[in-house]
């Protein structure tokens, strides 16, 4: 039964959590809406909004208590993740995020089961799912920018010879591309027309995207702005070369299917059939919580599971 509740709960959080970003995203492109009708882009018939919804107003909430924690160590780091992600928070509003929710959830367990030990489990739980949530972001959006790194090079190299700067360049490819390179590329557009260098707006974009091919980039243009020569040529070097690297990774990606498959289900398993034995027979299973001994076999069991999916995943991720 505490399996079940824990997976309603986690499920419950997740999905606040989704509908806050979506809010968050929302505002930022209601916000757009008012800045083009007031710098006349926007039809003056279709003004802006002015009243708050309640969405908006917890999302205030949460920047002004995202703000309170500004001052914590890692923040910095925290707000870096969140922008490898994708996610339109701060890395102090996440953190805010994460503690109401394991908050709430400990809470609802508790009140339903009466057991501490089963609130701090499920808190645990959904601090690790989002979590997790976050690194699954940041790893599918470092393969979708690797995946259109070939086709943006490519384009960039067109663009070069028919006459426009690499500056132009660049701004092509925010505007024609999809996400995620697109965004990439107005943030290092944006940065520049901030006073910031070349050299260092596509620095920091190396930082965030986290993609060796896109290092090899950066190094081949920093070279060429340094000594000169065909910027074109070599954007066309690099795209074969990284085309040939993507297909091989997929080569092996599904070489190596069977082995990522089988790690994502023996590590399901042992949840999914606890909770199906809470479900059709409590009693059999309820000595492993309430028992001391029954508990460091579930913290045992839980950390044998981790630790062989990581293995499995350490042996099928091969890098190319």
């Amino acid at each position: 039964m505490i399996f079940v509740i824990s997976l309603i709960s986690t499920l419950f959080i997740l999905l606040i959590l989704f509908l806050l970003l979506e809010y968050r995203s929302r505002s930022r492109r209601a916000l757009a809406r008012r800045m083009r009708y007031y710098s006349g882009e926007m039809d003056t018939q279709e003004k802006p909004k002015e009243s708050k919804p309640l969405a908006e107003r917890l999302m205030d909430i949460l920047r002004s208590s995202g703000k309170l924690l500004s001052n914590i160590r890692h923040a910095r780091g925290l707000d870096f993740k969140m922008q490898k992600a994708g996610i339109p928070l701060l890395g102090t509003e996440f953190l805010i995020l994460l503690g109401l929710s394991a908050f709430l959830s400990a809470a609802i367990v508790f009140i339903v089961t009466k057991k501490l030990f089963a609130g701090v489990l499920v808190a645990v739980v959904v601090v690790a799912a989002e979590w997790v949530f976050v690194l699954l972001k940041i790893s599918r959006r470092e393969a979708a920018f690797t995946n259109q790194l070939g086709d943006c090079l490519m384009m960039v190299a067109n663009a070069m010879r028919a006459g426009f700067s690499f500056m132009q360049a660049m701004d092509l490819i925010a505007k024609e591309m999809e996400p995620p390179i697109s965004d990439e590329f107005k943030h290092v557009m944006r940065d520049i027309n901030l006073g910031t260098s070349i050299e260092r707006a596509l620095d920091d974009m190396d930082k965030r995207v986290g993609s060796p091919d896109f290092s090899l980039v950066v190094t081949a243009v920093l070279i060429q702005q340094q000594v000169g020569g065909d910027l074109a040529h070599i954007l066309d070097t690099i795209s074969d070369t990284i085309q040939d690297r993507i297909r091989m990774r997929r080569e092996i990606h599904t070489l190596t299917s069977q082995g990522r498959i089988s790690g994502y289900v023996l590590g399901v398993l042992p949840f999914a059939l606890g909770a199906f034995i809470s479900v059709i027979n409590p009693g059999y299973i309820e000595p492993l919580f309430t028992e001391r001994l029954g508990q460091i076999a579930i913290a045992i069991a839980v950390v044998m599971v981790i630790i062989g999916f990581i293995i499995i995943q350490r042996i099928v991720n091969i890098d190319v």
